[in-house]
């Protein structure tokens, strides 16, 4: 209970300050004012049209990615494990970088995320077809490397034959990551896939506190193991394949999170997907916070402030994990 309320309170510090940060500056509690009142001024506008919607899909996309990588380090048994393993992180870009080249996403500014979710529910489907209902965790973990790759490939072909520079920069500013010029149609498109994945994910908890003993043991405890797969993959797409629909590649959120948490909630991966949740949480809200604060005529990108604080944390726990199979 003391780490959800310090989680808690962390998010909601950081929501707070996400709201009061940007390129207006106002006295926080005109700012705050503004943002309730609701009365047509420039101000109420920007709190309510620009910061607000930013502020929440940051929490969204957070808890996304940290719930999604929590349930995949469980379910795996492995702490380098994180969203992007299954390829839908990828080919939802993939579905975004053929919108932007096609210009559907000019002529529709919801054709996108749109674009992007079909995506991830290609891959969905190419990921069942290919484990099977027998296939195992090792299966689970091949077809998803394959389809990364190939959405990979593919993404660099589409940017390597584009005729219009243009477009390969919007592809490339794209895929970097941003919550910037978001609005509340983004977060309306993505909370129903997103609270569709977060149900999905927090109900594998009991299954994967199971698992722990193994699988023969998780069997005998009456879990079966082709639903909890299908219910992860699900879950996985529909969580992750709308928070890279709706603010376009974040990594390490779902691979540092849950690690850095793992110690306060014990060996019970249960309880490190709403702390996971809560974190990821924090963490977005914080990038984001840093990408307006450092360099803001500079246009940073969240996916890049992400990559520059995740890197060095993922090089630590390659380190720690060498060390202990030593």
């Amino acid at each position: 209970m003391k780490l959800a309320a310090t989680l808690c309170a962390l998010v909601a510090a950081l929501f707070l300050a996400s709201l009061l940060t940007g390129w207006v500056a106002a006295n926080p509690a005109a700012a705050l004012r503004a943002l309730v009142a609701g009365d047509g001024t420039p101000l109420s506008v920007v709190m309510q049209d620009i910061r607000l919607p930013r502020a929440i899909l940051a929490v969204m996309v957070g808890a996304s990615l940290g719930l999604a990588g929590a349930a995949l380090q469980g379910y795996l048994r492995n702490p380098l494990a994180e969203p992007g393993l299954i390829g839908v992180s990828g080919a939802a870009a993939l579905g975004a970088v053929i919108a932007i080249q096609t210009g559907l996403a000019l002529v529709f500014p919801l054709a996108l995320p749109l674009s992007a979710l079909a995506g991830a529910v290609a891959a969905v489907l190419l990921i069942l077809m290919l484990a099977g209902p027998r296939g195992g965790s090792i299966t689970l973990i091949l077809a998803g490397i394959a389809i990364s790759a190939l959405a990979g490939a593919l993404t660099s072909l589409v940017l390597n034959l584009s005729p219009n520079p243009f477009a390969a920069a919007d592809i490339v500013f794209w895929m970097m990551g941003s919550l910037a010029d978001r609005s509340f149609q983004h977060v309306w498109l993505a909370l129903p896939f997103m609270a569709l994945g977060w149900a999905l994910l927090l109900s594998t908890g009991r299954a994967l506190d199971a698992l722990t003993l193994g699988e023969d043991a998780a069997r005998a405890m009456g879990v079966d193991p082709f639903r909890l797969r299908v219910t992860l993959v699900l879950g996985t797409a529909s969580a992750v394949g709308a928070a890279t629909a709706v603010a376009g590649a974040i990594g390490f959120v779902g691979l540092v999170v849950p690690h850095l948490l793992r110690p306060f909630v014990g060996a019970r991966p249960s309880q490190l997907l709403w702390a996971s949740a809560l974190g990821g949480a924090a963490m977005v809200l914080a990038a984001d916070i840093a990408v307006r604060e450092v360099l803001p005529e500079r246009d940073l990108k969240l996916g890049v402030v992400m990559a520059l604080v995740g890197a060095p944390l993922f090089l630590h726990l390659i380190y720690r994990t060498r060390r202990e199979m030593a």
